[in-house]
């Protein structure tokens, strides 16, 4: 069993990006800006986006924080999103979500320019992303991806069980499983809370993208031998043992199933840090003007 260090594997990715901006702005050329906007107080929320702001450091890009209450109006986020699509010094802008009740997310993400849509979520990338054609990738998926990449893992002509249809990783990571090239060319099913016989699918499968959000859900009776697993999962489940009074769980009952792997990511380390590095290789792309010049 190896497993995946999806934390070395970022570091490392930094640093090819950091050397990269460097030679960009040596030769004149402009330092990439990522803008991030955050609304509310979010626990989760906040630390994707003080790594996100990290991260940018690192890479050597230029980063902007806008900060906005829980009560902001629909219409004020809008004029702010209008404001960084015609700012021609930001390469590329996330809005975190979730977004406040109040708020329609799909409005606001259809709002960003799809050129500085660095997460990959707006309809333009997404059906973009599912045709083949040169797009932002989401950021989970994209990540995974590299990890399948970085560590020579085959892909092609394999069964892969993605667990999970959501908009962020299920479907997009379904789409770039079974698109020709590597990694890719899989054959592919995805599961979800409806589908039946979930565990006998799970036992055939060469390669299992576990991304539903039930801690343990994956046990070992529901994995072959010498089966990948990539563990998308991260809820935060009580412990009393920690200082912040809980710990990351992943989708997979990690300690049963390793064993059984050939490949397996650990929760966390496996491709939370992969998900953020996947923005910062967006947010280059973005400033190079390499997908949508």
């Amino acid at each position: 069993m190896q497993l995946i260090d999806g934390k070395a594997v970022s570091a490392q990715i930094k640093q090819e990006i950091a050397e990269e901006v460097k030679q960009i702005v040596e030769n004149g050329g402009k330092r990439p800006h990522l803008a991030a906007i955050l609304v509310g107080h979010d626990g989760g929320s906040e630390t994707y986006v003080a790594n996100k702001v990290k991260a940018c450091e690192v890479c050597g890009f230029k980063s902007t924080l806008i900060r906005f209450e829980d009560d902001v109006t629909e219409e004020t986020l809008l004029q702010q999103v209008q404001a960084l699509n015609v700012d021609p010094d930001v390469d590329g802008f996330i809005v975190q979500l979730p977004l406040p009740k109040h708020i329609s997310e799909q409005r606001i993400i259809e709002a960003i320019d799809y050129r500085k849509d660095v997460d990959g979520f707006h309809p333009i990338n997404v059906g973009r992303l599912s045709i083949g054609l040169p797009c932002f990738i989401s950021a989970t998926p994209n990540g995974i991806l590299e990890l399948f990449r970085r560590y020579q893992i085959d892909t092609k002509g394999k069964k892969c069980v993605v667990l999970g249809r959501s908009n962020i990783v299920g479907k997009p990571m379904a789409n770039l499983m079974m698109r020709k090239g590597v990694p890719g060319d899989a054959t592919v099913t995805v599961l979800h809370s409806r589908s039946k016989n979930i565990a006998e699918e799970c036992r055939q499968a060469d390669i299992i993208i576990a991304a539903m959000g039930q801690p343990n859900f994956v046990t070992a009776d529901m994995v072959k031998d010498g089966a990948v697993i990539i563990d998308v999962g991260t809820t935060r489940v009580p412990d009393a043992t920690k200082k912040s009074g809980f710990r990351l769980n992943g989708d997979v009952k990690f300690d049963e199933v390793a064993p059984k792997c050939s490949f397996i990511t650990p929760v966390p380390g496996g491709v939370g840090p992969m998900t953020i590095v996947s923005l910062m290789k967006n947010t280059l792309l973005a400033g190079k003007k390499a997908i949508y010049p």
